[in-house]
């Protein structure tokens, strides 16, 4: 596996100044994201140059774009805020290749309106539903034309809020295009040790032919996110129950601050060699 982390964790408007402090805090792999560009997360539209700078500053540090960020909500009430999402969805889609990429990442969007990463009841309903298939087939469309990939995060506040929520979505979808962004921090709140190693080795068990990316954030046991090896998460299982079914892509870390980052590198990398000593 290979150890990156939020591009977006660093200061800096150029991608060239923002992946170089990724590689010196320890990383060789990023989620990029536009606003490392000096672009809105989401723009209306990528000039190539924007683009071929991203893929000249990867490779002049010496770091991959594993993934880029094109996460909007999916159900917002407004159908109009839905169709601002996905054509910057598409943009990015249309840059990806020049950037260096070919996965996108999102989350399945929650009803309320002001804060997609807040749970509305109303998530959990068939018209909810229905709105996120509706939206995700507009986005496999478009992920056809550009020949990408749709990396898709469950989260508790969201409608995909759990690995059998995310099983369900890809058997309704039934497209290639769909893979998973799996984070063991958004299986659970607050939950005792046995419990989460069982929803954290099930999950992976139950997704691993679509795990596409694997993100490092950490809880506290009062279910408050931590940085990597700060809270309750065993992440010598979760590694290891992610090698045991075969993943050897990227471990990507978030949720922390700039200058913890060479920490997390180093607790995060120590995981992953221990993992590679066993038989």
């Amino acid at each position: 596996m290979k150890l990156g982390i939020f591009a977006k964790t660093f200061d800096g408007a150029t991608p060239l100044e923002v992946l170089s402090k990724a590689r010196q805090a320890g990383y060789e792999t990023v989620q990029y994201n536009m606003a490392c560009s000096g672009l809105a997360a989401l723009p209306g539209t990528i000039e190539p140059a924007i683009a071929d700078a991203v893929r000249e500053a990867s490779k002049t540090v010496g770091i991959e774009i594993a993934a880029v960020s094109a996460t909007y909500n999916m159900i917002h009430p407004d159908q109009l805020m839905r169709e601002a999402g996905r054509r910057s969805f598409s943009a990015i889609a249309a840059a990806a290749h020049r950037m260096g990429t070919r996965l996108l990442t999102v989350c399945t969007g929650s009803r309320d309106a002001a804060d997609q990463w807040r749970h509305h009841p109303d998530n959990a309903g068939q018209a909810a539903w229905q709105d996120m298939l509706d939206e995700f087939r507009l986005l496999i469309a478009i992920a056809d034309t550009h020949d990408v990939m749709i990396g898709v995060e469950p989260e508790l506040a969201n409608v995909v809020d759990s690995a059998n929520r995310a099983r369900r979505l890809i058997g309704e979808l039934r497209s290639p295009r769909i893979r998973i962004v799996l984070d063991p921090a958004n299986l659970f709140e607050v939950e005792t040790l046995e419990r989460r190693k069982v929803q954290i080795e099930a999950a992976v068990r139950l997704l691993a032919d679509r795990i596409e990316l694997a993100h490092a954030k950490d809880r506290f046991a009062d279910g408050r996110f931590a940085a990597a090896g700060d809270g309750v998460i065993d992440f010598d299982h979760f590694l290891d129950a992610l090698r045991r079914e075969g993943f050897s892509g990227s471990l990507i870390t978030h949720g922390l601050h700039a200058a913890d980052s060479g920490r997390v590198a180093t607790v995060l990398r120590s995981r992953l060699r221990a993992l590679d000593r066993r038989p």
